[in-house]
């Protein structure tokens, strides 16, 4: 009974995943949303991969030959020159080139390439000039719940509702029961692996509540994007950059005098090198460093979700040359395994940035003025501080 429940489950995850496919082809192949050439096919897996202000699951063509969008609005919020203006994204039709005027608030809007534009005083439509930007309209402040929003939002109350269950558990000495299984070996694994190793037996307990939150964090919101829900948030940039930034914020603040002095002041180098130096280190620890989290993380994302849907696409890119089975084949294929791999780079990437975020972070907090063992000798024996203040 555990076995054939176990391959139900596996099989309802194929289902899910593949549904996907289905919806791809569909919204593809039907009248009113055709995608057959190459530009067409990047166009749409571009457009996927970014943010909207709608949430959208899959669209399909009727026997009228009206297309109709399954999915729900997200509310608009715009700061304008008349203040703050609020409508539902629905109002927009799902249109996208700058069609539909929306009027709200003696104002008038329209959305242009997933971008929300207030247009000028008696304008009616958005002209555009020969790069197709908008003359008679500008963009505003946008604070809208986008689908990148609402996935952050959705993920956050789960992560806040599995982790107090679990704390609840500890607290009552309990064995942890039910999702607390699954999340409990991954807490001790950052706890002693990744947190403690990195930043030290005496500062690594102030520091691992960020590193489970981020780790969690961005590992849940990789597997979301690979479902067909249409959730790519840590392939957004500006998430990246946030979370990139609050490293960035935690080890600056945290650094102590040691720190700092091997930043401005290399000890052991030429005083004329050390200005230098001092420029480099400064520039490596407010700049290349943030830097490195927020691309790394970005790109392999946003790689992956392109690579996978361009496997995907080969099943009508293809259909002529090589049939509809056997195109259809080889997209299932492709993108089968392409996806195995996907899964293992949504916990690479949630390790990797928790990995250098505990390595930068302990390398703001090693201290190198304790006490130190000593052999038989008589010489220092070097401990984890020592050697992560040497890699400063």
């Amino acid at each position: 009974m555990k076995i054939f429940q176990q391959s139900f489950k596996f099989l309802a995850f194929l289902v899910l995943v593949f549904l996907s496919t289905s919806i791809y082809a569909k919204s593809a192949t039907e009248g009113g949303g055709q995608v057959d050439t190459k530009k067409e096919v990047e166009d749409y897996i571009l457009h996927h991969i970014q943010d909207s202000h709608d949430f959208s699951l899959f669209s399909y063509t009727n026997d009228a030959g009206v297309r109709k969008h399954v999915g729900f609005p997200l509310p608009v919020i715009l700061w304008t020159s008349n203040g703050l203006v609020t409508f539902m994204s629905s109002e927009f039709h799902h249109n996208d080139d700058g069609s539909v005027i929306v009027e709200k608030g003696g104002l008038k809007f329209a959305k242009i390439h997933s971008k929300i534009y207030e247009l000028e005083q008696g304008a009616t439509t958005v002209n555009f000039d020969a790069d197709h930007h908008a003359t008679n309209a500008h963009k505003v402040l946008d604070f809208s719940i986008t689908k990148s929003v609402f996935g952050i939002l959705v993920i956050g109350l789960l992560m806040l509702f599995w982790f107090t269950r679990l704390a609840s558990q500890y607290k009552k000495k309990q064995i942890p029961t039910g999702f607390g299984r699954v999340l409990e070996p991954l807490v001790l694994y950052v706890r002693d692996e990744i947190s403690r190793p990195n930043i030290g037996e005496k500062h690594y307990r102030k520091f691992t509540g960020y590193l489970l939150t981020v780790f969690f964090f961005i590992w849940i919101l990789n597997l979301a994007g690979l479902t067909p829900l249409g959730f790519n948030v840590t392939g957004q940039l500006a998430v990246t950059a946030c979370l990139a930034i609050f490293t960035l914020i935690i080890y600056t603040v945290s650094g102590n005098k040691d720190y700092w002095m091997h930043i401005f002041w290399m000890p052991g180098v030429p005083i004329l090198i050390r200005p230098v130096l001092a420029i480099i280190e400064l520039a490596g620890a407010l700049i290349i460093k943030p830097f490195s989290l927020l691309v790394r993380l970005f790109a392999n994302i946003s790689a992956g979700h392109i690579v996978l849907m361009s496997l995907i696409a080969i099943m009508f890119t293809l259909k002529e040359s090589l049939g509809v089975v056997g195109a259809t084949g080889l997209s299932f294929v492709l993108s089968f395994f392409i996806l195995l791999i996907e899964l293992l780079v949504a916990f690479l990437q949630a390790y990797i940035f928790t990995m250098l975020s505990a390595l930068f972070i302990g390398m703001a907090v090693a201290e190198h003025d304790h006490d130190h063992e000593h052999d038989a000798t008589g010489h220092e024996i070097p401990d984890a501080e020592d050697v992560r203040g040497d890699f400063i």
